[in-house]
């Protein structure tokens, strides 16, 4: 089994069920510091474009994952900050899609991670729109609000980041995906959330989804909504609203569990014990001795949020 640098997972996802991550920047490299990142703190903040790994090595990654013939519902181009810096960031999503014509085996559909702070450039939108599905977050009505969520780099303007989804949105023929991420004391109010909504008409997306801290955020003790308060809200938007659910288990990956992999995973997504278990075809117990052993070697520690454990490492 190869040793993967750019590639992880599957992860289980809440949004996209199991879910090879297709990572294109060191850690954490971003144009946005969010406070509720899971990732942890940007300590890269940027708005340059550049070749940021090298694209020839993750496209070899990939071809090689593809000839395991491993099973993933999505190939998510995402990782450790955002993905639309890389300048060759469509490249990658072009072997995904070629792979996909190639051979019809019902997954590997290709989706882009983005904060949408780059799709005013037309060479970034033309580069995104080769994905079958963009997830693009939304979660401020103004600058201030924008400002406060995700603390941006100096130049990121929200009325920009704004026009830039509308035009991606008339060119893009794929499903646009818009996750707002409701934090109290900044977005949760019921008039702040329809002045969210009603910007997000303008931009027309295939599907809205409520999200909230569950797991360790950048930021630390960041709030979050009940799931009641959140469905409360999910009819501000058309369409309506979905409230991402914890992943349900089911299915799981047949990719053999080493601790390196299970490593890679957790340094890039904080994760419960049910999650690896699930994402490698591990029972608890496995898990939770390879977990930890981890912490035990210091490698990874351990986090609760909301009465769950969740292993990060980094």
């Amino acid at each position: 089994m190869p040793d993967f640098k750019y590639l992880f997972g599957p992860v289980p996802s809440r949004r996209f069920g199991l879910s090879l991550g297709v990572d294109l920047l060191p850690r954490k490299t971003c144009t946005l510091d969010c406070v509720f990142c899971e990732v942890g703190p940007t300590t890269h903040q940027t708005l340059v474009r550049k070749e940021y790994v090298p694209t020839d090595e993750v496209l070899r990654e990939l071809a090689a994952w593809f000839a395991l013939n491993l099973k993933a519902d999505f190939i998510t181009v995402t990782g450790s900050g955002e993905p639309t810096l890389h300048t060759r960031f469509g490249d990658v999503l072009s072997a995904i899609r070629a792979h996909g014509r190639a051979r019809d085996h019902g997954s590997g559909r290709s989706a882009l991670l983005t904060n949408s702070t780059l799709l005013h450039l037309p060479e970034v939108r033309a580069a995104a729109a080769l994905a079958d599905v963009v997830k693009v977050s939304f979660s401020a009505w103004d600058q201030v609000s924008f400002a406060a969520i995700t603390r941006p780099q100096t130049g990121v303007k929200f009325d920009r980041l704004t026009d830039g989804l509308r035009k991606f949105r008339q060119d893009f023929s794929g499903e646009l995906w818009m996750e707002v991420f409701i934090v109290p004391g900044i977005n949760a109010l019921r008039n702040q959330v329809e002045a969210i909504a009603a910007l997000a008409r303008t931009i027309r997306p295939d599907r809205v989804q409520l999200n909230t801290a569950v797991r360790p955020t950048a930021k630390q003790n960041v709030p979050s909504l009940s799931e009641s308060q959140l469905r409360s809200l999910a009819g501000c938007f058309i369409p309506a609203a979905e409230v991402i659910a914890r992943f349900a288990p089911g299915g799981g990956s047949s990719r053999y569990a080493d601790k390196n992999a299970v490593l890679a995973m957790l340094a890039r997504r904080p994760c419960t014990a049910e999650d690896v278990a699930h994402a490698f075809a591990l029972s608890q117990t496995e898990t939770e001795a390879m977990v930890r052993e981890l912490v035990g070697q210091h490698v990874v520690r351990a986090e609760v949020r909301s009465g769950e454990t969740y292993y990060i490492g980094g």
